[in-house]
């Protein structure tokens, strides 16, 4: 493919670094970071491959890794028959995606007013902007205490989260503010677990806060991020009203906030 007839103006082809394929149907990949990109811990691009016409197929990926880091990290599920995933699956080391460079999304520390505790829901790869934001110093000195909820339909699925909160208290630029304050909270729904459950489910039921030994959500103090399926979305945007948040956008920072480009 000829990469050159995209690397000017709104996209790039940027180098793969490496690819680790977590199950059948998860895999994760790091690119080259240009030079000149900036974006905020959280927001997500558009990436992908060129079409049988040399035409970008491209969609939203989430940037899994922090603001300051070199490399850009994504995480991804595989669709067999998925115009792009069926072909970005078999990616190789030193091969070349396409990243258009522009990035854009509400899952930003900036859409959130201050408060005390946040709480990141995801299921599936929506954790991929929670691996970025867990990684940002920033988010440390914004909140005390740092929930990160990610449900999955089997264990095996979980991998990816558990060795992402692994390395993040390991980090040495934000290792020791992760140990102190980030609190990992791992669920299933098809398989037996340490906790089995939505976290939709466990929030309305309370166990959630008896898990994690803290109080149900409060508009004073709490700040709440999702990332998930649409169903997952819609229903913790109800629940988050109903204990009084107030959703936020970088226009109008608010009390949640929720990722509308993403299902997964």
């Amino acid at each position: 493919m000829t990469f050159s007839k995209v690397t000017s103006g709104t996209e790039d082809a940027v180098r793969v670094l490496d690819v680790t394929h977590w199950t059948d149907r998860l895999f994760s990949f790091s690119v080259t970071r240009p030079a000149s990109f900036r974006f905020r811990s959280g927001e997500f691009i558009m990436l992908g491959l060129l079409d049988e016409r040399d035409k970008p197929l491209l969609r939203a990926y989430s940037i899994a890794s922090p603001s300051w880091d070199e490399k850009l990290s994504f995480y991804s599920i595989k669709v067999p028959d998925g115009p792009l995933t069926s072909r970005l699956q078999s990616i190789q080391e030193n091969e070349y995606i396409i990243m258009r460079k522009k990035p854009v999304g509400t899952l930003v520390l900036d859409a959130l007013t201050p408060g005390n505790k946040i709480y990141m829901i995801a299921t599936g790869t929506g954790i991929a902007p929670f691996a970025s934001l867990i990684r940002d110093p920033e988010l440390y000195e914004k909140y005390e205490q740092v929930y990160l909820i990610h449900t999955c339909r089997n264990k095996s699925e979980l991998a990816y989260g558990k060795d992402l909160v692994n390395r993040t208290k390991k980090d040495p630029l934000i290792g020791e503010l992760a140990l102190e304050n980030l609190v990992y909270l791992s669920t299933t729904t098809r398989e037996k677990s340490d906790v089995v459950g939505r976290a939709t489910d466990l929030i309305q039921s309370g166990e959630l806060f008896s898990l994690l030994s803290t109080s149900p959500f409060s508009p004073q103090q709490d700040r709440v991020m999702i990332c998930g399926s649409v169903g997952m979305n819609k229903d913790m945007k109800l629940i988050c009203e109903e204990f009084g948040l107030v959703e936020g956008a970088n226009s109008q920072p608010g009390h949640y906030v929720v990722e509308k480009a993403f299902v997964g």
